[in-house]
């Protein structure tokens, strides 16, 4: 199989199949390298060392060009030289250099490797003059002796994307593109950034020299990939901080997926060919990381993954042999209880293609999944896609994101904040402070623009130069809520560890339960659109809280910000029961209240010394006896409901208020539904 061996993410990266040919036997001749006397020596020591370094792979490429450089200044007339800077340049943020030293190489011998018109095809490629690029890629096809099938296949691959890209880069993405800065990246490589959805976490994978064992990969010089964490003080990022032990650990641990609440971190560890893990937020620290079980994890390489919501769903990435279209397919298990997940399943044959889907990210609204890919229309390497799932379950063809957020480069992984206002990616671009950096995408209003020619160099900062700075609200058609704040006890105004439940109140279903943060009691829970909501928190000790979120179908994005206050179980503590429901004008309880009414029942017999006043209320609209009768009619449907299932008639009495005690105005329509409510109160315990 396909990378089998391969466990780095930072290494899938850089193997993207747009650079795959078999290293060339490339020898720099010592006759022919030495021009006259003065400095050959120095210069011919140089060129053993590079080939030391160039002749251990790609991952050594970069030292290898420090060598070479400073030889060239001897001779830069040496075709066979020549060609080898510019195949090292092919592996830095500086591609476009690899250029003149592809021509002049070609220029002083044309046949200083067979393989010179595939790489300055590919060089061509990544500076965007496709059309250079294509009739390289074809003299290369038609030259080829015993030409390899797979190759081949790739080659004209990367003829097409050339066709793709010069017509995608005309109509570019609106957006602007900015690097972070020198607070999270480094001189070192930052990457695979991941955002909370209220875009106030920040975690990602870095190579850089506080890594927890300290120590160099000897496969690449580079230091092992560590998990890093900064939060947002304002609008700026604070210094990020090693997550240490027992989430980073003396190997390779690298951040690669993160629940909408923000308290589950998938992690991965080049372990049995490659596995993911996850672990869990506990105050300030995090819990050790579990691995998946053996119907996600195998003996092949399983390297990114996205938790749906409510977290019963787990998309994944894996290079298996079973269910697979192509090389990494994108699976989806189900939660079973606990850490018991199912078999595994390829997630579409619309979504997985034959070629390498590589990395995987659902949005917090549940529908809409992003995932890189070198199949598809791509316009070069690894581009970034969006497919979309409708309400029967089914997939859209995966779109292109487009220019400038896809490039003729490898473009592997994007986060995309809940708002859809924003994007987080990695990019070795030549502005960056090093290696790879973290860069925020700003999706920007469109305007009119000038048609530019696909040969134009400019085209690659049009997304930057041509862009109005007013954002898109919805970019990407976010339908969700983002529900976010704390919660306290009532009457100190502490924080608490609490659990909240999600319910579905139509299906009577409970869709998940999060927990708040053990120290600072946050919570994040992201709501798609579509579903009635019940939502319950509850902290041992403290009567629960109930809030109600119907959220219609294709409703916008919007945030909702609630600190909620839970009361100890004493004498006089109230709550409103938010999902008990009734027709309109009638007492009769609607099904939708069925969870609501057995959360109060579950607290009386837990309880069983608990008695409590059940009132019902209403807004002013009608008489004040009409409005008696109705409260009481309800509050006592609610009481008749909790003696049918045994619930001792004298634990309660029931009351109507009609709009005697309203909690909020009566003036306007929001206010009004406030005032209609039941409430429940503890008379004595």
């Amino acid at each position: 199989m396909f990378m089998k061996k391969i466990f780095l993410f930072i290494v899938l990266a850089l193997i993207s199949a747009c650079y795959v040919f078999s290293q060339e036997q490339v020898e720099i001749l010592k006759k022919e390298f030495r021009t006259d006397k003065d400095g050959f020596r120095a210069a011919w020591k140089k060129i053993k060392v590079g080939n030391l370094n160039y002749n251990d792979g790609r991952n050594f490429y970069g030292l290898a060009l420090e060598d070479y450089l400073q030889a060239f200044e001897y001779n830069g007339n040496n075709a066979e030289l020549n060609y080898k800077i510019g195949v090292c340049y092919l592996f830095t943020t500086e591609k476009n250099k690899s250029i003149p030293f592809f021509e002049k190489a070609y220029q002083i011998k044309n046949g200083v490797a067979s393989n010179i018109h595939y790489l300055l095809g590919k060089a061509y490629h990544l500076d965007y003059k496709f059309d250079s690029a294509i009739v390289e890629y074809k003299k290369h096809l038609s030259i080829s002796q015993d030409i390899d099938e797979n190759l081949s296949k790739k080659i004209n691959k990367n003829i097409n994307d050339c066709t793709n890209a010069k017509e995608i880069i005309l109509i570019p993405t609106r957006i602007r593109i900015e690097n972070i800065g020198s607070t999270i990246n480094s001189k070192y490589p930052d990457y695979y950034p991941l955002i909370s959805i209220d875009g106030e976490m920040l975690i990602f994978t870095s190579r850089r020299n506080n890594t927890t064992g300290g120590e160099l990969d000897i496969n690449n010089g580079k230091y092992y990939e560590d998990v890093y964490m900064s939060v947002k003080d304002g609008d700026k990022w604070q210094k990020p901080v090693n997550l240490n032990r027992p989430i980073n650990t003396d190997g390779h641990d690298a951040a690669v997926g993160l629940s909408p609440d923000g308290q589950k971190l998938i992690t991965y560890r080049g372990i049995n060919g490659g596995d993911i893990y996850y672990c869990e937020q506990d105050g300030e620290k995090w819990t050790t990381p579990i691995a998946f079980p053996e119907t996600v994890n195998t003996e092949f390489h399983e390297n990114t993954a996205s938790f749906s919501p409510d977290g019963n769903q787990l998309y994944f990435t894996s290079n298996r042999e079973n269910d697979n279209l192509g090389y990494h397919d994108i699976f989806v298990s189900e939660r079973q209880s606990g850490n018991k997940w199912s078999v595994a399943k390829n997630i579409s044959q619309i979504i997985n293609s034959q070629y390498d889907e590589l990395t995987v990210f659902l949005h917090p609204d549940g529908r809409t999944l992003y995932f890189s890919s070198n199949g598809h229309k791509t316009i070069g390497g690894y581009d970034i896609f969006k497919t979309v799932r409708d309400e029967n379950g089914n997939w859209s063809e995966p779109a292109n994101l487009g220019f400038p957020v896809n490039t003729p480069d490898d473009d592997i992984f994007i986060s995309i904040s809940a708002n859809g206002k924003y994007a987080y990616i990695a990019s070795t671009a030549s502005d960056g402070y090093g290696d790879k950096d973290i860069y925020r995408i700003t999706f920007l209003t469109p305007v009119p623009e000038p048609v530019l020619s696909s040969e134009d160099p400019l085209i690659a900062t049009i997304g930057n130069t041509l862009a109005e700075e007013t954002t898109v609200d919805n970019m990407f058609g976010a339908s969700m809520t983002l529900l976010k704040g704390r919660v306290v006890d009532g009457d100190f105004e502490t924080p608490l560890s609490a659990t909240i439940e999600i319910a579905d109140n139509v299906k009577n279903t409970i869709i998940s339960r999060v927990t708040t943060n053990t120290k600072t009691g946050k919570f994040l829970i992201s709501l798609p659109s579509g579903t009635n909501y019940g939502i319950a928190v509850e902290a041992d000790g403290y009567l629960f809280h109930s809030e109600n979120f119907n959220i219609q179908e294709g409703s916008i994005y919007q945030e909702i910000e609630n600190e909620i206050s839970l009361y100890k179980i004493k004498k006089g503590s109230k709550i409103v029961l938010k999902n008990i429901f009734f027709d309109l004008d009638k007492s009769n309880i609607r099904p939708e209240s069925d969870l609501e009414l057995k959360r109060l029942l579950k607290l009386l017999n837990k309880y069983p010394k608990l008695r409590i006043e059940i009132s019902g209320h209403t807004d002013n609209q009608g008489s004040l006896a009409y409005n008696e009768k109705l409260s009481l009619s309800r509050a006592k449907e609610v009481t008749d409901y909790l003696i049918e299932v045994g619930i001792p008639s004298d634990r309660m009495i029931y009351k109507g208020y009609a709009f005697k005690i309203p909690i909020a105005t009566n003036d306007t329509p929001e206010g009004r539904q406030l005032n209609r409510r039941v409430e429940f109160k503890i008379i004595s315990i």
